[in-house]
């Protein structure tokens, strides 16, 4: 049976960046990464379209800790020790260099995914860590050291780190181990939607919208995008994953509103009536107004009971008031969630309160560690679950080679 000073369960961003920093701090040690599958850091190689957007230039950590639906109180702490700035400085050492774009996602300058993972397989080469690919575990147990034993093999290790994200599996095998799952629901999901409104006007975007989940307490604000299948965008993954249990609880079955310009209904209102003066002889629905997309504009005026040909000083109050309604505060009945992209997050983990921030140790076993979505912390799409993954990579690796 093959001894190990430490294995890492799960060979992805935070096993790899634990494993890596573990190494540096204690080269002394022996080091495994087992990872179920064929390859490593699947992952970090389809995120951000195969870009991989490793962090987000967010460089205050109470305002980075607002990005994280779970986990926002208890990533505070961590969130100091090892930040945006770190990661940045972290690659740029190991000749990464990372890039800023508008919305302020990080990618590294090849604008591809394979630089991260060289990066990390060249680390690991570097420091004698053996990765075993192919070994997914089918069982824990620890007397006076951990047992792992896998689908071929068993190991031996004096400490444990479980990095396995959202495994099902795997939170099976800790509930043995007196951990307590919250149950895992999906994070950051596009809204499916039918409605004549938005239907052939796929890839229309409204820039500043708010949008609520009406019967609840759940509003985002940002750009929306519709899609072929209904809404997308970061005010609806915003929604989507601060909302995860909620509207898991609801079926992904509910009513949402959407002020497509982010104004007050009676201010709308009162600029409708002075169009209507400023623009009587102008044929409605041909001139967009509120720098609406005009797709989006003709199908909210045809809402309105506003034919084609009418002119503005042709509009009735009825009229008016439907428009400004479609404008500020247009209903849209959701049915259904759809996958965005490759952004397969999950709400969802181990319980927080069993957790040790100050180094990921489990409070439940002297020698067992956690990182990454394996804990029950998730975030909002723009390189913040990455984040969350080397912070508690790196901060396991300051600990789990102590005695």
């Amino acid at each position: 049976m093959k001894h190990y000073n430490i294995i890492i369960i799960g060979g992805g961003a935070a096993g790899f960046f634990a494993a890596i920093n573990t190494a540096i701090n204690f080269p002394n040690l022996n080091i495994a990464i087992l990872e179920r599958g064929k390859d490593v850091l699947g992952k970090v190689k389809i995120s951000g379209g195969g870009r991989c957007n490793v962090t987000h230039a967010e460089f205050i950590p109470k305002d980075l800790t607002l990005n994280y639906p779970r986990g926002e109180k208890e990533l505070l702490g961590p969130f100091h020790t090892f930040m945006t700035g770190d990661t940045i400085e972290w690659f740029e050492k190991r000749g990464v260099e990372l890039k800023i774009e508008e919305d302020g996602r990080m990618f590294p300058i090849t604008n591809n995914s394979q630089t991260i993972i060289d990066c990390f397989l060249d680390e690991a080469k570097k420091h004698n860590i053996d990765i075993l690919t192919n070994q997914g575990v089918k069982d824990l147990a620890y007397t006076n050291q951990w047992k792992i034993t896998t689908g071929s093999e068993a190991f031996n290790a004096d400490k444990l780190l479980v990095a396995t994200g959202s495994s099902p599996k795997m939170w099976e095998l800790l509930k043995k181990l007196n951990h307590t799952i919250s149950n895992p629901v999906p994070s950051l999901f596009t809204f499916n939607c039918e409605d004549d409104r938005i239907k052939d006007i796929p890839g229309v975007v409204a820039k500043d919208v708010t949008v609520k989940v009406l019967k609840t307490n759940l509003e985002s604000f940002g750009p929306l995008l519709i899609t072929h299948w209904g809404f997308s965008a970061p005010s609806i993954l915003k929604l989507s994953a601060f909302g995860a249990i909620e509207l898991a609880k609801l079926n992904y079955k509910f009513t949402i509103e959407i002020n497509f310009i982010n104004q007050e209904y009676d201010s709308v209102l009162d600029q409708l009536k002075d169009i209507k003066i400023d623009e009587a002889k102008k044929n409605v629905y041909k001139f967009a107004q509120f720098e609406l997309a005009k797709r989006l504009w003709y199908k909210l005026v045809l809402k309105a009971n506003i034919k084609e040909d009418t002119k503005w000083a042709d509009l009735n109050k009825q009229q008016l008031e439907g428009l400004a309604k479609q404008l500020c505060e247009a209903q849209f009945k959701i049915d259904g969630k759809s996958t965005f992209k490759e952004e397969f997050v999950t709400a969802g983990g181990i319980n927080l309160k069993e957790i040790d921030f100050k180094t990921y140790k489990s409070k439940q076993h002297q020698h067992l560690y956690f990182a990454g979505e394996v804990l029950n912390i998730d975030a909002v799409t723009g390189g913040f679950n990455f984040q969350n993954a080397w912070t508690s990579g790196y901060i396991v690796a300051q600990n789990i080679g102590l005695h």
